[in-house]
């Protein structure tokens, strides 16, 4: 695939040895749960480092430490404990490598744009005032002192799904006439992508802090998704990729509107499709590869191949969103003792769920797991989509646009 780097979220042993005498680039990454005593103690740094870095560098070219991963983007008691130890971690991270000599590798953290409090028009781009004086000043002056970078997860697929008819679709893959000007400072963009990376250089302009680079941690489009994912399919992960690699590997680099000419290194997020995540559909489908890994779609990392040398890609059928009723049933040839469990964990969520499935009642009969399971997915999604539940059950369950309901037995539905 002609990867110039690889970005890992652990120091994971094995392939950090398999790198090795490879020209490929690597980032490593602090785990979240690591960084509070990190923060607390230099033997702890310093030992993280020697276990992590030493032991296969420079044979293996470490270039980037992450500590930590959307850290800000935690809000429950636990995961704020350890806003205030983020950049605390960072320096002592840093000043390990010192000690070592290491000069050659960036310290940094990855962030959502959740950090953000407003970012449209990109000029407005503000952090939030929750974590802008705590965590954000002293997070910049870091980065700006150390020559670090801003890394950052930037998806255009997300507040395009969300708004799909204010935003076009083709301004979010890059191929848009479109031009929107910021009233603002009357900056031109093209894309969606220039537009959320420029409202963070606003926002740590705001702060005092014009000049730290960016780099994106992660950015892509998912190549498959649920039936009410609209745009999630193999044509547009395939534009998407590669008009990005075109891009920001252009020899003469385009940046952004706020900062023509900027080299702003990126990952594309992810390497494999990974089926075993829970979540929505496209959570398990941001992949070049498949988890065997074979290519879901042709791309080349250096964005030397032109467009015609590629194969046609199938046509999108889901563009745009679906309207009208899902529910959510048992998936075909799925193993009865998983199921059944499933149906157990549904149906003890309470709140009615399973009301129907009692004997006697209209849904009991035909006394089947598959039939019970159907309903109970039903069921719960329909009760808890609210508040986040999907129709997943762990492989176990997919969506259906057909009525599975028979006679007096109604199954609930959801309403897209």
């Amino acid at each position: 695939m002609k990867a110039g780097s690889v970005k890992l979220y652990d120091a994971n042993p094995e392939i950090l040895r398999l790198l090795a005498r490879t020209n490929i680039h690597v980032s490593i990454m602090v785990r979240n749960d690591e960084i509070i005593n990190i923060a607390a103690n230099q033997t702890t740094a310093n030992k993280w480092v020697e276990d992590n870095v030493l032991r296969y560098y420079p044979d293996t070219i470490i270039r980037t430490i992450l500590v930590g991963n959307e850290v800000l983007s935690y809000s429950s008691d636990a995961g704020k404990q350890i806003w205030n130890h983020l950049v605390p971690a960072m320096r002592r991270i840093k000043i390990s490598l010192r000690a070592q000599d290491i000069r050659n590798i960036k310290v940094g953290t990855p962030l959502a744009m959740d950090v953000l409090q407003t970012a449209f028009p990109p000029s407005n781009g503000t952090f939030r005032s929750d974590i802008s004086t705590s965590v954000m000043v002293p997070l910049l002056n870091f980065l700006n002192s150390t020559k670090s970078f801003f890394f950052m997860d930037a998806y255009p697929y997300f507040p395009w799904s969300a708004n799909p008819i204010n935003i076009s679709l083709n301004f979010a893959l890059f191929q848009s006439n479109i031009k929107y000007t910021d009233p603002g400072t009357g900056l031109v963009y093209t894309n969606l992508l220039d537009q959320m990376l420029d409202s963070l250089v606003f926002a740590m302009t705001k702060l005092g802090y014009p000049d730290v680079r960016l780099s994106i941690a992660e950015t892509g489009w998912p190549n498959a998704g649920d039936i009410d994912e609209a745009g999630a399919n193999i044509k547009n992960a395939a534009t998407y990729n590669r008009n990005l690699v075109r891009k920001m590997t252009a020899s003469n680099p385009t940046g952004t509107p706020a900062r023509p000419g900027s080299l702003i290194p990126t990952f594309i997020f992810a390497l494999y499709d990974e089926n075993r995540k829970t979540g929505p559909g496209t959570e398990r489908h941001w992949g070049l590869l498949h988890p065997n890994g074979t290519s879901i779609y042709q791309i080349d990392l250096t964005g030397k191949r032109a467009s015609s040398d590629y194969e046609t890609l199938p046509p999108a059928q889901n563009n745009v969103p679906y309207k009208g009723k899902l529910w959510c049933i048992a998936a075909p040839e799925v193993n009865l003792t998983e199921l059944e469990s499933a149906l157990t964990f549904a149906c003890n969520q309470g709140n009615g769920t399973c009301d129907s499935l009692t004997p006697g009642k209209e849904c009991y009969e035909p006394l089947s797991v598959t039939w019970h399971a159907s309903y109970a997915f039903s069921s719960y999604w329909a009760k808890f989509r609210s508040q986040g539940a999907n129709c997943y059950f762990n492989g176990l369950a997919q969506q259906t646009t057909s009525n599975p309901s028979r006679g007096s037995c109604q199954f609930p539905s959801v309403t897209i």
